[in-house]
């Protein structure tokens, strides 16, 4: 052959011509190997098609499931409630997923709209993260809409949108005719068709691209269109006009991004209820532009663009005072609140130790009053040897008055006892009042026993501790606190037996966790009345009831043997138990 020019010839020689057609021979000996290798691993597979197409949509929502969980726990996503009324939303420590995979550091931001606000008007400096808010805000809906974690903090909570429309950049185009302006016009034209009050509706720089005065006006009346319509509307603007939109339609609310006017850099930290400032001056004055030409800007702002810019800048440095001052109140209630803790925990040790001090000097009073009563006793066994009946009568009121005041600090240490009691509860309701039968009180001359009341009689009542019961004063008797019980004692030698204890008890109807009190509180009167053996009616049913009172009096050292009732006795409805 010869190439294009004529100058190369390329040459076969006739020795390598055999080799070179053997060498094309095998090459297409090869290729119709592999296709007939593969056609026959085809018909191999070809029966199970339908089972490995299923096996492939399986491993494909495995593979997506597996990367969204994945994706939330590198991006520490939490659990975002959703809200099919489309009645605002609330992100907790959003960030952009974006700047998470770049592993930078990321400012994240909290905002909540409320039901009946509407549209959220963001201002503030250039490179101050008004547009990635934007974005956030929209990526967010989408990706929980979509079944893909957000990058949130748990308690969030979003909207169920029907639509999500965004105006976010520079869209000219020299072959569509579109200019900065008409390419924002046309998709705000587009959104103010097609939004719903169920949509979602990011418009960037908002009124940019043409004159300010007309651009303010134009945004003022799309923004009042989407409000009035009920649509979930996100704006950005530097224009100072759309600022005071919010004080005018019912709906609107300003928020800013917060800038460092020392540094002059943004903090990317989201304000809502208050707009924001553009700085621009004062960057260019950082970038070095000329003195002269800044100083000529400034005068050229318009009176009322300077009052605004003041009065803004005041309620930054208000609002960063009052979160400081935030900050130093909630300090100092912790603070206030760690003392009251402690003074609290002084006292209680102070009153503590005056009621040992107090009870030490009584009992060590009593103690040398008694033994003065011994001595006054050896005294009076000697008079009487003398049989000198005038000494009797002295002797006598000599004991009553030791008497008197032994008793007198025998009281006092009571009182200290009960009021001691009391303390150690001073917060519970209930200690105090009216006494009715049925009510749970603790009896004070019994070391604060709690019992129930059976009868009231008069200024006594009859109070029963399980099956032992007993008349007390009224006042010996305090209302115990809401939930307590009178304690369950096991009888001991000496306890008087219940004149009606019962031979037979029924259960039929509870359930397994209410038999307990009452099987043990039989049992407990049977024995003290010394009665033989205890019937316990549990029916048949499904024989729950059954197996926990065989299970209760298996454990009781006090039952000697229990058995199934006979044929006369109620069968396997009835347990006997013999004590």
């Amino acid at each position: 052959d010869a190439s294009a020019t004529g100058n190369t010839l390329f040459v076969e020689p006739p020795a390598a011509i055999e080799a070179c057609n053997r060498l094309r021979e095998l090459e297409a000996e090869e290729v119709a190997e592999v296709e007939r290798l593969l056609a026959e691993l085809t018909d191999a597979v070809r029966p199970l098609h339908e089972e490995l197409e299923a096996s492939l949509d399986a491993l494909v929502e495995l593979d997506s499931l597996r990367a969204r969980a994945r994706f939330a726990i590198d991006f520490g996503c939490g659990s975002v409630s959703l809200d099919d009324r489309a009645t605002g939303f609330a992100i907790r420590s959003g960030r952009h997923p974006l700047l998470l995979a770049q592993g930078i550091e990321v400012v994240p931001f909290d905002l909540s709209m409320a039901p009946n606000e509407r549209t959220l008007l963001v201002s503030g400096p250039n490179t101050g993260g008004k547009t990635v808010l934007l974005k956030c805000l929209g990526l967010f809906a989408a990706l929980v809409q979509s079944g893909i974690p957000a990058p949130v903090a748990d308690g969030s909570r979003l909207a169920v949108f029907d639509d999500i429309f965004a105006d976010i950049g520079d869209e000219q185009s020299i072959e569509a005719s579109l200019s900065t302006f008409s390419a924002h016009v046309k998709n705000l034209a587009e959104i103010l068709d097609r939004a719903t009050a169920r949509s979602l509706v990011l418009i960037d720089e908002l009124g940019s691209g043409t004159d300010p005065v007309e651009g303010a006006s134009l945004g003022g009346a799309i923004l009042e269109a989407l409000t009035t319509r009920g649509v979930m509307t996100v704006a950005t603007t530097h224009l100072g006009a759309l600022k005071d939109l919010a004080a005018e339609a019912s709906g609107v609310v300003n928020a800013s991004l917060q800038f460092d006017e020392e540094a002059l850099v943004p903090t990317y930290q989201l304000i809502k209820g208050l707009p924001g400032r553009s700085y621009g001056i004062r960057i260019a004055r950082r970038l070095r532009l000329s003195e002269a030409i800044i100083a000529r800007a400034e005068e050229r702002v318009p009176k009322a663009e300077r009052d605004v810019n003041a009065l803004l800048a005041t309620l930054e440095e208000r609002d960063r005072a009052l979160a400081e001052r935030e900050r130093d109140v909630a300090s100092s209630q912790e603070s206030a609140s760690l003392r009251a803790k402690r003074l609290a925990e002084r006292e209680r040790n102070v009153r503590d130790r005056e009621r040992a001090v107090e009870r030490e000097a009584r009992q060590e009073a009593r103690r040398y009053l008694l033994d003065a009563r011994a001595d006054i006793e050896r005294t009076i066994r000697s008079l009487k040897k003398t049989e000198l009946d005038q000494l009797d009568e002295a002797a006598r009121a000599a004991r009553r008055a030791v008497e008197e005041k032994a008793d007198t600090h025998s009281k006092g240490l009571e009182a200290l006892d009960a009021a001691e009691r009391r303390s150690t509860r001073p917060n519970e309701p209930g200690l105090v009042g009216e006494v009715a039968e049925g009510d749970t009180v603790d009896v004070l001359s019994l070391g604060g026993r709690p019992a129930r009341v059976v009868e009231l009689r008069g200024e006594s009542a009859l109070v029963a501790f399980d099956a032992v019961k007993l008349t007390v004063a009224l006042t010996d008797v305090r209302r115990s606190a809401a939930g307590a019980t009178p304690e369950t004692r096991v009888p001991v030698l000496g306890d008087v037996p219940e004149v009606q204890a019962r031979n037979e008890i029924d259960v039929r109807g509870l359930r397994v966790d209410e038999i307990d009190d009452i099987v043990m509180q039989a049992l407990d009167a049977a024995i003290r009345a010394d009665l033989k053996s205890l019937r316990i009616i549990h029916g048949k049913g499904t024989g729950a009831l059954r197996a926990r009172v065989a299970e209760m009096l298996q454990k009781d050292t006090r039952v000697a043997a229990f058995r199934l009732g006979a044929w006369n006795e109620g069968g396997a409805g009835v347990t006997v138990a013999e004590l």
